[in-house]
C-alpha cells in the first residue's frame, strides 16, 4: 500500500476505515432523507445522525482534526449516493 509521506501506515488505515464507515453509514441515511420534505425534522435527523458516531470514532482512535474534511466529504458522498439510489428506484416503479 502506498502511504503519503509523514503519515504512519497504521494511522492511514484507521483514517480509511473511518472514512469508509462515514460513507457506509450515510448511504441508508441519504436513502431515508429523500423521503422527507427538505429542511423538515426528519430530513435534519437523517443528515446529522451519523455525525456523533464519526466524531467518536475519530476521537477514540486519536486521528488528527486535519482529517475532518475527508470524513465530511465521505459522509456527503454517502448522502448523495443514497438519495440517488432512492430516486432511481422510485423512477422505475
Amino acid at each position: 500500500m502506498i502511504v503519503p509521506a509523514g503519515i504512519p501506515e497504521a494511522q492511514w488505515t484507521v483514517m480509511a476505515m473511518i472514512g469508509a464507515a462515514a460513507l457506509g453509514l450515510n448511504l441508508p441515511l441519504g436513502y431515508a432523507r429523500e423521503g422527507f420534505r427538505k429542511f423538515s425534522l426528519g430530513w435534519f435527523v437523517c443528515v446529522h445522525l451519523s455525525v456523533p458516531l464519526i466524531a467518536y470514532l475519530r476521537l477514540a482512535s486519536h486521528v488528527s482534526a486535519w482529517t475532518i474534511p475527508l470524513f465530511v466529504a465521505c459522509a456527503f458522498v454517502g448522502q448523495i449516493v443514497g438519495g440517488r439510489v432512492r430516486r432511481s428506484w422510485q423512477a422505475r416503479s
